[in-house]
């Protein structure tokens, strides 16, 4: 089986998450963060014909780097990454599920509240404001639009970035949704975001089919 580019840059994405993966047959791939507080979901755009664990992504990917054109041959107890022209190889054995940690279903993501386009511009100002300001939440309000800001929610004084968005959400509620960007390991690309009441966020991908789930911050509120 040929890797492909787009897979690649998936598995690389998803290491972030969590080191850890078990693949499923299919073309769906799953990962969960230690702390339970990010899913990520990804459809790709190859067949995986058998369940086998990786324990370390990371360097499984490293395995993969070393060849051109990389092809994977799987083997009941390993599998072998093979370079186009099948000179070199190396063999790569599976971990037991029992030793990793992964999303057994998707996110049942509640009915959204609040709804906005996140685009990989205003995502990148956002985390260049709080790697300035050494914040690590954004908190999400109401503004006749949707106002974005990198702030410490724990102090009224801090200093402040803050972004305007358009967005959909009942005009007569008050809300706070704090997410910690620490866990918006996202895909480069533009998002359809979802808030819920019940402080869950999906941020899906607007072209490629990858979807991740957020648990907010418990100090978020909603009323």
């Amino acid at each position: 089986m040929e890797l492909t580019r787009n897979t690649i840059d998936v598995l690389h994405n998803f290491a972030s998450i969590n080191g850890n993966m078990l693949f499923k047959p299919g073309n769906v791939i799953r990962s969960l963060s230690d702390s339970s507080a990010v899913v990520g979901r990804a459809e790709i755009d190859m067949e995986i014909p058998k369940e086998f664990g990786i324990y370390d992504l990371h360097e499984f990917l490293g395995v993969i780097g070393l060849v051109d054109n990389p092809v994977l041959n799987f083997q009941k107890d390993y599998v072998q990454v093979e370079d186009g022209s099948g000179r070199s190889r190396t063999r790569y054995y599976y971990t037991d599920s029992t030793m990793l940690k992964y999303p057994p279903k998707d996110i049942n993501m509640p009915e959204a509240d609040v709804t906005f386009t996140l685009d990989r511009d205003t995502m990148a100002k956002l985390s260049k404001a709080a790697s300035t300001l050494k914040y690590s939440e954004i908190a999400i309000t109401p503004n006749d639009g949707i106002n974005l800001s990198v702030t410490d929610t724990d102090s009224s004084t801090s200093h402040t970035y803050s972004i305007d968005v358009a967005g959909e959400y009942d005009k007569n509620a008050n809300f706070k949704f704090i997410i910690d960007i620490g866990n918006l390991k996202l895909l480069p690309g533009d998002y359809e975001v979802s808030l819920s009441q019940k402080f869950i966020s999906q941020f899906k991908h607007t072209t490629r089919d990858v979807c991740y789930w957020v648990a907010m911050e418990k100090t978020s509120t909603y009323q």
